[in-house]
């Protein structure tokens, strides 16, 4: 096998707009999820007000994202990929048109949570969108044999720019409030929306026009559940966010258990992706490729061990590191699941697996947000953390002893074949 060269998806210019893109979309959205859980929590000191919010955007990523697939892989991906960003675009707007209001009484709280909810939910049927469209452009710009670069280099932007993007919301609120904050974050979005057209149009290599809906769900979702490695790594890390993450929660641990303002609130999301640092650093130039399975398991039962401590933490020190070491193990799980979904997937099908995953990963965060609300309502948000940590080491040792194909996955000989190829 030739030399690995850690820069190899870099080299490629349209690869490098999309890397760019991607941060400034990512970095807009992370600071906006800050922003509107950080409001929602101030208009009504409940935690399931923020279970709410997952709720609202889980449902129609969801609901869709079949259909999306669909959709995804009958069209042009980077004219999709502008109408994605376009429309995103005016729910930032309208949140900083919302927040200039100042609010004075029950009612208008009302109105304005409303109005929120609502915004979300929208972006939920965004989300249905942006998963698929993504995941297949990004196997339309790089050359098959360095996938495994390409999803690295995508991954660790995207973790990156949830470091900055969270780290950003939080001081931000602090120095120029919610309202200008969403302002800032729009012109982010229109920036993204700007560079997608310097990428050119890609082919559509799913020519059947013929093919119904219902044919076309059905061949996407039994590819999925047909291959063992790819159903459970999907349901790896559906587990690990559902049950293991505490994001949407954090306002609860920066208001009431860290007593650390909206600067620590801030830190602490911030926190939690910025062990992507390393893992960009580290896994350019480490090879996932060599028992990828077994690393898949481990890196996922790591981040599973360090959110129990940051639920069982009573310091900001404690709980940054350990947030901190969270995403170190996050961020390897989500660069090797890339490389298994991008390597694995046929092109003309990487739309509807897209949107499998998005039903997976993608709208289990919504969905383990609602439950994090919920467990916190119930047990407080500590033991909540704790319990959802714990629940996600039982289920990576039983799917580590239950699916052998994925345990022993090892995607070395795949990148050897395409590297014959060319």
């Amino acid at each position: 096998m030739a030399k690995k060269d850690p820069y190899a998806a870099l080299r490629i210019k349209e690869f490098n707009i999309f890397l760019l893109l991607r941060f400034a979309l990512v970095f807009g959205w992370s600071m906006q999820f800050v922003v509107i859980e950080w409001q929602v929590y101030a208009l009504t000191k409940d935690p399931l007000s923020l279970g709410i919010i997952g709720l609202c955007e889980f449902l129609p990523a969801f609901l869709l994202a079949p259909f999306a697939g669909h959709i995804v892989d009958k069209k042009e991906k980077r004219n999709l990929f502008a109408l994605c960003i376009a429309l995103f675009s005016l729910i930032s707007f309208a949140l900083f048109w919302l927040t200039s209001y100042k609010v004075e009484s029950s009612w208008e709280t009302h109105t304005i949570l409303l109005g929120i909810y609502g915004l979300v939910f929208f972006g939920g049927v965004l989300r249905a969108f942006f998963g698929p469209t993504i995941f297949s452009l990004i196997g339309l710009l790089v050359p098959k044999k360095i996938y495994p670069n390409a999803a690295t280099w995508s991954s660790s932007t995207w973790k990156g720019a949830n470091v900055f993007g969270a780290l950003f919301g939080g001081l931000l609120i602090a120095w120029i409030g919610v309202h200008y904050t969403l302002g800032i974050i729009f012109l982010l979005v229109i920036l993204a929306l700007l560079l997608v057209f310097l990428i050119t149009k890609k082919p559509i290599f799913n020519k059947d026009i013929n093919e119904s809906v219902k044919k076309s769900l059905k061949a996407g979702l039994n590819f999925v559940f047909k291959d063992k490695v790819i159903l459970g790594a999907l349901t790896l890390d559906m587990i690990a966010v559902l049950f293991g993450g505490a994001v949407a929660i954090f306002a609860v641990f920066a208001t009431d258990v860290l007593d650390a303002g909206p600067e620590g609130f801030g830190i602490l999301n911030a926190s939690l992706s910025s062990g992507s640092i390393i893992t960009m650093l580290a896994t350019t130039y480490i090879p996932i490729t060599k028992s990828t399975g077994k690393k898949l398991l481990i890196s996922v039962f790591g981040f599973g061990v360090f959110m129990i401590i940051f639920g069982a933490s009573k310091l900001l020190w404690l709980s940054v590191l350990a947030l901190f070491f969270s995403g170190v193990f996050d961020g390897i799980s989500m660069v090797v699941r890339q490389t298994i979904l991008q390597l694995k997937t046929p092109d003309e099908m990487r739309g509807r697996v897209g949107a499998v995953n998005s039903m997976f990963v993608g709208s289990s965060n919504e969905l383990g947000a609602l439950e994090s609300g919920v467990a916190a309502r119930i047990f407080g948000a500590p033991l909540a953390v704790v319990l959802g940590g714990t629940m996600t080491l039982i289920i990576v040792v039983i799917i580590g002893f239950k699916n052998k194909p994925l345990r022993n996955l090892d995607l070395r000989k795949d990148i050897e074949t395409y590297e014959k190829e060319d």
